[in-house]
C-alpha cells in the first residue's frame, strides 16, 4: 500500500477497525484538481474522478464501494447500512461488517468515530454549520454509546480559519463553553474547528480524541484547501469494520 498517500489515524481502535484519509497526490486529475480528486461536483471530469475511485479501492483494499453523501453541510446522520443510491447529509453510520462511511472534505472537519468494542463506526463531514446545529451530538446518538474512541482528520487550522461576529455568535448562544475556540483577529474572529469538536465531545462525555493537529490550507503540498484555491478537489476520510 503506498502509504505516502494517504493519513492513518494515530489512535487507539480495536484491530478490527480501518481508517484512512486520502491526500491530494497520487491520482490522475489534472490541474486545479491535482491529482487524488474523488468528487464528483467540482468541475472535474467524471472518468477522471472514478479512475480515482477505483484507485482508492484498490489501494485500501475496501470490502466495498465507499458509501458516499451528498452533503449539503447540514447535521443529518444516516444509516450507511440502508439501500440508498445518494443521500443527503453530513455524516453515516453503521453496525454493520464491511460497509465504508465516508466524507470529502477541503477545509471542513472530518471526524470519525468507532465504539469501543469496535461494533460501531460513523464519519462526519463537521463544517462550522453542522459543528452549530449537533452534528457531532446526532452522530453519537445514532450509536447509542458514549464509549466511543474518535479522530479529528485534517482541516483548517485555528491561524487560518477567519470568520465573522456571525459564526462565533451561533457558538456562544448554545453554550459560553465555545468562547475558548475563537481570537480576536483584524476585526474578525480567528475560529479552532478542532477546538468546536472537541467542546462538543466533551460535552457528550467523550474523552478518547486523537488527532487535530493540520492545516489544510497551510500544507499546500498534501491538501486541498476550498478557501486557499476555491476550484479544487476533495479528499476522502473512510472508516470500515471487518
Amino acid at each position: 500500500m503506498p502509504r505516502n498517500k494517504f493519513l492513518f489515524p494515530n489512535w487507539n481502535a480495536p484491530a478490527n477497525v480501518h481508517a484512512a484519509m486520502t491526500l491530494r497526490i497520487g491520482g490522475v486529475s489534472s490541474s486545479p484538481f491535482g491529482s487524488f480528486n474523488l468528487a464528483t461536483h467540482v468541475g472535474d471530469d467524471l472518468e477522471t474522478v472514478l479512475e480515482n475511485r477505483q484507485l482508492l479501492k484498490t489501494e485500501l483494499n475496501l470490502p466495498t464501494e465507499p458509501f458516499w453523501l451528498e452533503q449539503i453541510h447540514s447535521n443529518a446522520v444516516i444509516d450507511a447500512s440502508a439501500d440508498l443510491i445518494l443521500s443527503k447529509a453530513d455524516a453515516s453510520y453503521t453496525h454493520q461488517k464491511n460497509v465504508v462511511c465516508a466524507v470529502m472534505t477541503a477545509d471542513c472537519l472530518p471526524v470519525l468515530m468507532c465504539s469501543s468494542d469496535g461494533t460501531q463506526i460513523a464519519a462526519i463531514h463537521a463544517g462550522w454549520r453542522g459543528l452549530a446545529t449537533g452534528i457531532i451530538s446526532n452522530a453519537v446518538e445514532a450509536l447509542k454509546t458514549k464509549d466511543l474512541i474518535v479522530w479529528l482528520g485534517a482541516a483548517i487550522g485555528a491561524d487560518c480559519f477567519e470568520v465573522g461576529d456571525d459564526v462565533r455568535d451561533t457558538f456562544l448562544k448554545k453554550s459560553v463553553n465555545y468562547e475558548s475556540a475563537f481570537k480576536a483577529h483584524e476585526n474578525k474572529w480567528l475560529g479552532d474547528i478542532y477546538q468546536l469538536a472537541r467542546i462538543e465531545l466533551a460535552s457528550l462525555g467523550v474523552t478518547q480524541i486523537f488527532g487535530g493537529e493540520f492545516c489544510t490550507m497551510t500544507d499546500t503540498e498534501r491538501f486541498y484547501s476550498y478557501r486557499r484555491d476555491n476550484q479544487t478537489g476533495r479528499m476522502a476520510t473512510l472508516i470500515w469494520r471487518s
